[in-house]
């Protein structure tokens, strides 16, 4: 039990850089009072003490703001930061060295009894502050669902979910994502600079444009050679895009970096 209490407060101090010392972490966050609660009280759930584990999930409620079934499952290492308004359902799993920030739901959308309601996480998942994971699916390892968002599909290992409903941003090239880690360990709240869809998607559309437009004026400057030693430059259209006009990088600007 120590053992793990251990391995659970050096896990806050490696991703809270307000973290000072082992004292402050012991006796002043609640996500790792919360934790500590339900480990007792899903001792007692799964013993067969239902009424029991229930009440000092209850009891933890009241104390820390944080409201975890006694029935779900939650693994070593998992850092909830802050942690006000948290909800996470009965069958609801939490894998190794997750990180789940303040108003996080972790709920089911079925009505049937016994059967796996609730979400997956996990190894290392980052779930960014008042994102709701609503369903009997998996969030992959090393995933990161952006703040706000509304997940009610699973999200593939390495993945991003943002935005209401949540739209899947696949991982980048390995070389972004391992300058990420050695700097942070993980992305806070789940939000990395490139993580907006629409800006990327934004963004995709001004490049090709601005290429496509490049090409046409290469074109028509071919087409005015041409013309100049055949037939006079008389032939070239005035209204002919022979320059570039195209401001991409001002589009680009208001789209997001």
């Amino acid at each position: 039990m120590f053992t793990r209490l251990r391995s659970d407060i050096q896990c806050i101090l490696d991703r809270d850089p307000a973290a000072r010392s082992k004292w402050e972490v012991l006796t002043c966050y609640p996500g790792l009072h919360a934790l500590m609660m339900h480990r007792m009280a899903h001792w007692f759930w799964t013993h067969g003490l239902r009424w029991l584990g229930r009440f000092t999930s209850q009891f933890s409620r009241w104390l820390t703001g944080i409201e975890i079934h006694p029935g779900a499952k939650i693994a070593d290492r998992v850092f909830i930061d802050h942690g006000m308004g948290i909800v996470i359902g009965e069958t609801a799993e939490v894998g190794e060295g997750c990180t789940i920030y303040q108003g996080v739901t972790l709920g089911g959308t079925s009505l049937t009894k016994g059967s796996k309601r609730h979400p997956t996480l996990g190894r290392n998942v980052v779930v960014g502050a008042g994102a709701k994971i609503l369903g009997g699916f998996t969030v992959g390892d090393d995933a990161s669902v952006g703040s706000n968002a509304v997940v009610t599909k699973p999200v593939p290992a390495g993945a991003t979910a943002v935005g209401i409903p949540a739209r899947i941003i696949q991982a980048e090239d390995g070389k972004r994502r391992e300058q990420v880690a050695n700097k942070m360990g993980f992305s806070a709240y789940g939000i990395t600079e490139s993580d907006d869809p629409l800006s990327q998607a934004m963004k995709g559309l001004i490049d090709n444009a601005s290429s496509h437009e490049h090409q046409i004026a290469m074109l028509w400057h071919a087409v005015e050679q041409l013309s100049a030693t055949k037939k006079g430059p008389e032939c070239v259209p005035e209204d002919a895009a022979v320059k570039e006009t195209f401001e991409a990088d001002k589009l680009t600007q208001l789209v997001g970096k």
